[in-house]
């Protein structure tokens, strides 16, 4: 089991966050690779189809070939299929549900983990708009939700570092309330982003991470990454958790339940999540 020591526990409780370098191997990641990179085979078709690309680059990289696809393109093309993708493919279900995750998260809440709906894959590609994210809070994207605390776990798919745009977070801002925020209006993201009276003293902590490893914050935990100047892809995905009592945000899409002491033969399914229920389809025999 992968739960937390007691020191890093406080330190969670302490600062907003917690590191854990190598919590993640090859092997957990393999799936949703595969997703990713179908995804990514799905988006060259399309350019091809378009007109807009003329080489697929179907021998290339899963760290470089959505970069070299997107290199001689606009934002505006890029954007056309997100920030970020929320695909329901079963590779995302593997690594959401996986106990080296789960047993992390249960350090920090308990055994009755629901699994959020708001997850995201973030291919942040070199020299497009996507590619920075601003000082937020997660909850500015759901702040009249009844939900508190909601966990994100944030996994890099590849290496990050200073060049490729890895995470920075702001210490110990976790306890404040959410704070004011509009969305940012630039470069067409509409990110939400912290107005700016709010930043005037912020303490910039970055956190480069190798691939596997997982960033755990507080949804209220003050965070954002730089561009990324690199030539590659920087792969990551954010997971968010809360215990099962709180508000499910139906609204959001359907997220499920991803353990349980009281009830663990409700835990859902790849099935039941494919079909958007919430927990295990039980059947009389």
């Amino acid at each position: 089991m992968t739960l937390l020591s007691p020191q890093q526990v406080e330190f969670y409780d302490t600062e907003g966050y917690v590191v854990l370098p190598e919590l993640l191997n090859a092997d957990d990641m393999a799936a949703v690779r595969r997703d990713m990179a179908a995804r990514v085979s799905e988006i060259a078709d399309d350019l091809f189809a378009d007109g807009l690309i003329s080489d697929k680059l179907e021998n290339e990289s899963f760290e470089r070939r959505l970069a070299r696809l997107f290199e001689n393109l606009t934002d505006k093309e890029f954007l056309k299929y997100g920030r970020s993708w929320r695909d329901r493919l079963p590779g995302y279900f593997d690594l959401m549900s996986n106990p080296k995750i789960i047993d992390a998260v249960e350090s920090l809440i308990g055994p009755e983990i629901f699994s959020n709906p708001v997850y995201n894959t973030r291919p942040k590609v070199p020299g497009v708009a996507a590619g920075a994210v601003p000082w937020h809070q997660d909850k500015s994207y759901w702040p009249n939700a009844n939900s508190n605390p909601v966990i994100t776990v944030w996994i890099p798919l590849v290496d990050t570092n200073l060049e490729n745009g890895c995470l920075h977070v702001w210490p110990r801002t976790h306890k404040s309330k959410v704070l004011s925020f509009h969305a940012e209006q630039v470069t067409g993201t509409y990110y939400t982003e912290i107005d700016p009276q709010h930043l005037k003293e912020a303490r910039i902590v970055p956190l480069p991470i190798k691939a596997g490893g997982a960033i755990l914050f507080n949804d209220r935990c003050i965070h954002m990454s730089t561009l990324n100047k690199s030539n590659s892809v920087r792969w990551s995905v954010d997971l968010r958790y809360q215990p099962t009592d709180q508000d499910p945000m139906p609204e959001y899409g359907a997220g499920f339940l991803a353990r349980s002491k009281e009830h663990p033969e409700r835990v859902a399914t790849l099935e039941d999540w494919l079909a958007g229920r919430l927990e295990r389809e039980l059947t009389l025999a």
